[in-house]
């Protein structure tokens, strides 16, 4: 446990003093923001318009029309910040062979891969730390239900886990970042894509489409609904990634031998 806390605040520096985080963040709060700031005057506009139809008061719910939104929007920002964030975690490390040496150390390859990952898991917690003024003003402004708003955050925060993963796996795979950060994206997008198929395939097929597709299982916590069958997905996607992301450390080994 000590060393995946020096290797996490080992990252935690990097992130900071490289000023890659600062800059992530600060980009990630002016886009959120305004897609926030878009989501507001819209439904602020619908109120007005539609409020007197009783068939328009499903879609002037706070929930669905703020938050679902609003979530939607941070899942497809996360598709572009999470390989950026990821691509260099050991691509960069395998290049300057500082990896080698890293390693040579009493640390074994699991604790060196979980310090990254909890790295990445930390500056996507502040990431979502930095939303919580939008939901403060929902409070202060309006009286939604806190159903919503907490299982929005729990369907963020594990599709963000699962996206790290994926990327941690393409870091592990090259030693270029660039190219590192290719493989996220493009697997990300096919992830999201894929269940665009299903309408083309047979039943069974398209049961497995929807299945893989990582942003069905965030439709449910949208919707402020759990279930189970999501929460395992993700888990399971996330552990997968991992694995692979360790084995293609160990291969190293392998290929000294």
């Amino acid at each position: 446990m000590l060393r995946i806390w020096a290797q996490y605040k080992k990252e935690m520096r990097t992130y900071f003093t490289s000023s890659v985080a600062y800059v992530i963040l600060t980009i990630f709060l002016l886009i959120s923001g305004f897609f926030f700031t878009s989501i507001v005057i819209s439904y602020s506009t619908n109120s007005m318009q539609f409020g007197n139809f009783p068939q328009a008061q499903a879609y002037l719910n706070i929930g669905q029309s703020v938050l679902r939104f609003l979530f939607q929007n941070l899942a497809v920002i996360m598709l572009f910040f999470i390989p950026i964030l990821t691509m260099r975690l050991i691509s960069e490390e395998k290049r300057s062979g500082t990896l080698k040496l890293l390693l040579s150390y009493p640390i074994r390859d699991v604790e060196v891969l979980l310090g990254k990952f909890f790295a990445v898991v930390s500056i996507l917690a502040m990431m979502y730390l930095l939303t919580f003024p939008y939901v403060i003003f929902l409070f202060v402004s309006t009286s939604p239900e806190v159903g919503p708003f907490v299982t929005n955050y729990l369907g963020i925060i594990l599709m963000g886990t699962a996206f790290i993963s994926l990327g941690i796996f393409a870091s592990a795979v090259t030693e270029r970042q660039v190219v590192a950060a290719v493989i996220s994206f493009g697997a990300l997008i096919m992830f999201w894509v894929i269940n665009w198929m299903e309408n083309k395939a047979d039943q069974l097929l398209s049961k497995i489409l929807e299945d893989i597709s990582i942003f069905t299982h965030m439709e449910n916590f949208t919707r402020g609904i759990i279930n189970t069958h999501d929460i395992v997905y993700y888990l399971l996607f996330t552990g997968f990634f991992l694995f692979l992301a360790l084995m293609a450390l160990e291969s190293r080994t392998w290929r000294s031998k």
